[in-house]
This record gives C-alpha cells, sequence and structure tokens, in this order.
C-alpha cells in the first residue's frame, strides 16, 4: 500500500471530504495532522468534563491517526527524517496510553504541542518544493 493510500484510509478516521481526492501527498499528511490536533482538544475538553468513555474514543481516533503517520514513513527517501519520526510518533503513541489511563491534561498539553510543532512544519513544506515534480520524503 502506498502512501496516498495509507493517508487516506487514516483519514477515512478523521473525517471524509471531497477535497480529499484531489489533495496531493502534502496535503493529506496536512488533514491528518489537522484531524490529531482536533482529536486532542476533543479529549481535552472531555477530560475536563469527565467524559471518560468519549475521552477514550477521542484518544484512540489520535492513535489511529499517529500510526497512519508512522505508516506513511518511508525510510529510504526520508532517512534520518524519518527515522526521528518514526521515534517521535513511538513515542506520541505511549504517551497517549498514558493519558487515556490516568486522564493527564498536562501529558495531553505536551502531545498537543509537539503534533502542533511538526504540524507548522508541513505547512512550509509547499513553499519549499517546486510544484512540478514534488517528491517528499513520504510516499
Amino acid at each position: 500500500m502506498n502512501m496516498r493510500e495509507r493517508a487516506l484510509a487514516s483519514y477515512g478516521d478523521v473525517k471524509v471530504t471531497t477535497g480529499v481526492s484531489g489533495a496531493d501527498n502534502v496535503q493529506l499528511i496536512q488533514m491528518l495532522f489537522d484531524g490529531l490536533i482536533e482529536s486532542l482538544a476533543t479529549a481535552k475538553g472531555q477530560i475536563e468534563r469527565g467524559m471518560i468513555m468519549e475521552k477514550s474514543k477521542s484518544l484512540a481516533r489520535a492513535g489511529r491517526i499517529v500510526v497512519g503517520l508512522q505508516g506513511a514513513l518511508d525510510f529510504d527517501k526520508g532517512g534520518e527524517i524519518a527515522r526521528n519520526l518514526n521515534d517521535l510518533y513511538s513515542y506520541i503513541t505511549r504517551r497517549l496510553f498514558h493519558v487515556n489511563a490516568h486522564n493527564d491534561l498536562q501529558a495531553l498539553q505536551e502531545i498537543h504541542n509537539l503534533m502542533s510543532e511538526i504540524r507548522g512544519a508541513w505547512q512550509m513544506v509547499p513553499s519549499l518544493v517546486p510544484a512540478t515534480g514534488r517528491s517528499y520524503a513520504l510516499n
């Protein structure tokens, strides 16, 4: 399964929109991060309101997105960056389990901050790569 198919499969857990079919790889990754950050924010509110079942669903959704992002990494093209992202995604997955088990808002904020930073970096990618012949570390 190529990167686009893996990202689309993960995005199916986020939201299905008409823009997905026309999105390039970078846009798909950005959409995954948007869904991840949305799930984290939703889980925060659910923890604060004591909505434990809903919180677990939101964190599970976030976890599926992280696994999708991790599965989309291309270690041949991405090299050290892909390996570092793989390690980060593994760490995030462990932290999500911790948050779910302990309703730890501080750990949830840490995850949110890390993923927001990575999302911000992905926002810059289109301006760094010419529109024609784009080849990314995540194919």
